[in-house]
């Protein structure tokens, strides 16, 4: 197949999406069926089901919506695997057993990625070998500049094993902004916002038509700043406010004639959902039925030893990923999840899930204060805002930008996709410069 166009791609924590660009500057998604339609959010996680072919055993997987329907309509669960980005920049979490093998990280993400390729090749009807591919500014858990390099590393090698031979990394808010600015007919000195699952990432660069017919120079980007809170963050405040408690956190079991309390451990993991699938292990499985055994609330550790047993991490993350739009979209709204011994109701305002969350947002200012500081850049001097990723629809979110920036200085689009077609578009101008 010729190579006629250019591709971005932007593996996110919890969602990918490829984008195509022609000669003359056209976008175009990639689209995949996802429950009898068509998205082009491809989730970032995958399924793996241990089966037998040939009278051996052999491990099969399945990644993006075809994962999830494949684990849904299993009777016994495999293992599903979610956010695997955001483990990139770990130095001790470099392999996870999968049926009693240790599989790298690189390996399991270029699943993935090798999948999200064939699929997008069918779609366009061209090879792809090679892409502009979106990094966090600041990627989960990297304290310094050498642990986000390792994660770029290990993130090149993942794009490596799924058959790309050139990869070039552009930070996803700076490809936000080639999205933008491709919108403009006149230049703006904008603030990126770009939320993600894992990270929130910002930049200031100078766009517009001036730009784009001289030349794009260092200059133009006065600066990145990232901090490693975003959606999963806001996720994990509702799953211990909401969840844990009704799952055994906080109670008590009985050792040795005195009261212990349940380990606080097991809540931190479920709060980072995606966590789940490392509890499902026979040393923690085992630990819980001796916890219930000698509980005080028996019954609310049977059900989080059903959670665990049955994998039901994507299950709650729906649950928690609607109840958080139901917030973004008025005061107040219900929580709900249930499932067998499950069964977990309650009503819940936006005042008290902002209070939750009052931490990381407290970041997020500091970040993009800290941001205008270093770069010496006033608040007044934006002309606009440009907030891209799901979490930029909570409301007190918004709110930090509208206090600096006001409301009339705010914009937003295309969501979920927006730094990919900026990848894209990145993609097609190194084309022509090479």
């Amino acid at each position: 197949m010729t190579k006629t166009s250019a591709f971005g791609i932007d593996f996110g924590t919890t969602n990918s999406s490829v984008a195509c660009v022609d000669s003359n500057g056209r976008v175009q998604m990639a689209e995949f069926p996802s429950f009898g339609g068509v998205t082009d959010a491809y989730r970032s996680l995958l399924y793996l089901e241990k089966i037998k072919e040939h009278g051996a055993n052999s491990v099969k997987s399945w990644s993006g919506p075809e994962g999830i329907e494949q684990y849904l309509a299993a009777d016994t669960k495999g293992r599903l695997i979610q956010s695997l980005k955001s483990f990139l920049s770990s130095r001790t979490l470099t392999t996870t057993d999968v049926f009693g093998r240790r599989r790298k990280l690189e390996e399991l993400i270029a699943r993935i990625l090798r999948e999200l390729r064939q699929k997008s090749e069918v779609q366009f009807g061209e090879a792809i070998r090679a892409a502009v591919v979106g990094r966090p500014v600041q990627f989960v858990g990297a304290e310094n500049a050498d642990d986000n390099a390792y994660a770029e590393a290990r993130l090149r090698e993942s794009f490596r094993q799924a058959g790309f031979e050139s990869v070039d990394f552009e930070m996803e808010p700076v490809a936000a902004a080639h999205f933008y600015e491709s919108t403009l007919d006149h230049d703006e000195l904008i603030l990126i916002g770009d939320f993600g699952g894992g990270t929130s990432d910002f930049s200031l660069i100078h766009v517009g038509p001036t730009i784009r017919k001289r030349g794009r120079s260092a200059a133009d980007l006065l600066g990145n700043a990232g901090v490693g809170v975003a959606g999963d963050a806001f996720d994990a405040k509702l799953v211990r406010h909401l969840v844990s408690p009704a799952l055994g956190a906080g109670s008590e079991y009985r050792s040795l004639e005195k009261m212990m309390p349940v380990p606080t451990w097991i809540y931190s993991r479920l709060e980072r959902w995606h966590h789940l699938s490392l509890l499902k292990g026979r040393e923690v499985m085992n630990m819980l039925d001796e916890l219930h055994r000698y509980a005080v609330e028996p019954r609310k550790i049977a059900a989080l030893r059903y959670l665990i047993r049955n994998d039901l991490g994507y299950h709650l993350h729906r649950a928690v990923q609607k109840v958080k739009c139901d917030l973004s979209s008025g005061p107040a709204a219900v929580f709900q999840f249930a499932d067998g011994p499950i069964e977990i109701e309650a009503n819940v305002k936006r005042s008290s899930f902002e209070s939750w969350i009052a931490e990381e947002l407290h970041l997020v200012e500091s970040c993009v204060d800290a941001l205008l500081k270093s770069a010496r850049v006033n608040a007044k001097d934006v002309n606009m805002v440009f907030l891209t990723g799901g979490s930029s629809f909570v409301p007190a979110v918004r709110r930090i930008f509208e206090s600096r920036f006001g409301v009339a200085r705010l914009r937003s689009g295309n969501e979920f996709t927006s730094v990919a077609r900026g990848l894209a578009l990145q993609a097609l101008e190194r084309s022509k410069q090479a």
